[in-house]
């Protein structure tokens, strides 16, 4: 009898190995890892140089491509919809304008074309390149699940689903959420901020004009000691396009200082100040900054994030110019 209980315990970890084994090499709706293996082998490893030489050139670009990957996926999926050009398309939208890192991924793909015409999707590229950008500052690699196609519908209106700059906590959960995206994913995934900039028309308010009712109302969860710093950085009457490093102490690293900021009342922009000050962010917080690997749960929910509304057969397509729909 013992015996027997032995054998189906035995059985029933077997199985659940084998069931991780499988979640890990397969994606989600049809991604997998390796999905290139046969019909373009040397895919990841295009991707991977063509980061590495513009990475060379301009270090700001990893933070580019990452951002690019995470407003592609948030907006209609990860379907490279972000890349497609015309006026009405999700790049017209103002949260996309400041964009940047094309010149890679269109590199890229001329180097794939090259080797394997008509394969591999710019989604893919997209994710690959965001992923090669954060080991290039430091950061953790993660597997990708490739096998994505490329969308054919791109509007303006889906900058809408993006997580803006003043959204609640309550919203920013709401958008995550719909996506399929915990609140462990929302507070992980706004730490890649790291490595990213803000324009000062995005947090010049709260220096200067909190409220919106009168002159000289600073937001008070800002640290006092930090307000000359940022003050300096973005005068009341400067140029509010002027990017500022959103981590004011390792910008060029991935690592976990731009989430200690929130702890010390130096988050840059409102949105991400709230996930220290809100109750329901703020345990997840303390959770990555003491418990927590933050660069294997970043890779984690990249995953998570990648696999949005993926496209696959004939719901989309292998898109053969960056800008246009074939």
């Amino acid at each position: 009898m013992v015996s027997g209980n032995s054998n189906q315990i035995s059985n029933f970890w077997m199985l659940l190995l084998l069931a991780i084994g499988a979640y890990l090499v397969h994606g989600h709706k049809g991604t997998k890892v390796g999905f290139y293996s046969t019909t373009c082998p040397q895919a990841e490893s295009i991707v991977s140089s063509t980061v590495q030489c513009h990475f060379n050139s301009d270090h700001t670009v990893a933070a580019g491509l990452l951002r690019m990957h995470f407003h592609d996926c948030f907006m209609r999926g990860c379907d490279a919809s972000v890349l497609i050009v015309d006026p009405n398309t999700q790049k017209k939208a103002v949260a996309n304008l400041g964009l940047r890192g094309y010149e890679v991924i269109d590199d890229a793909k001329t180097q794939l074309e090259a080797a394997c015409p008509g394969v591999v999707s710019f989604t893919d590229i997209l994710a690959l390149a965001a992923r090669d950008s954060v080991v290039k500052v430091n950061g953790s690699s993660w597997v990708v699940p490739t096998g994505r196609r490329d969308g054919r519908v791109s509007l303006v209106s889906d900058a809408d689903n993006l997580p803006a700059f003043n959204d609640s906590i309550d919203v920013q959960k709401q958008k995550f959420s719909a996506l399929g995206l915990n609140t462990q994913d929302l507070v992980v995934l706004v730490g890649g901020r790291t490595i990213g900039t803000s324009d000062c028309q995005f947090f010049q308010y709260k220096m200067y004009n909190f409220t919106k009712e009168r002159n000289g109302v600073v937001d008070p969860s800002i640290n006092p000691a930090f307000l000359p710093q940022l003050r300096a950085l973005c005068p009341q009457y400067g140029d509010g396009s002027k990017h500022v490093a959103l981590d004011t102490y390792s910008p060029n690293r991935f690592d976990t200082s731009y989430i200690r900021n929130l702890r010390i009342g130096q988050g840059i922009l409102e949105s991400d100040q709230m996930l220290w000050n809100d109750a329901s962010t703020k345990a997840k917080v303390k959770h990555l900054l003491l418990g927590l690997n933050f660069k294997v749960e970043f890779g984690n929910s990249m995953i998570k994030m990648s696999n949005i509304g993926v496209k696959i057969g004939n719901s989309g397509e292998i898109r053969q110019v960056c800008s246009k729909i074939n």
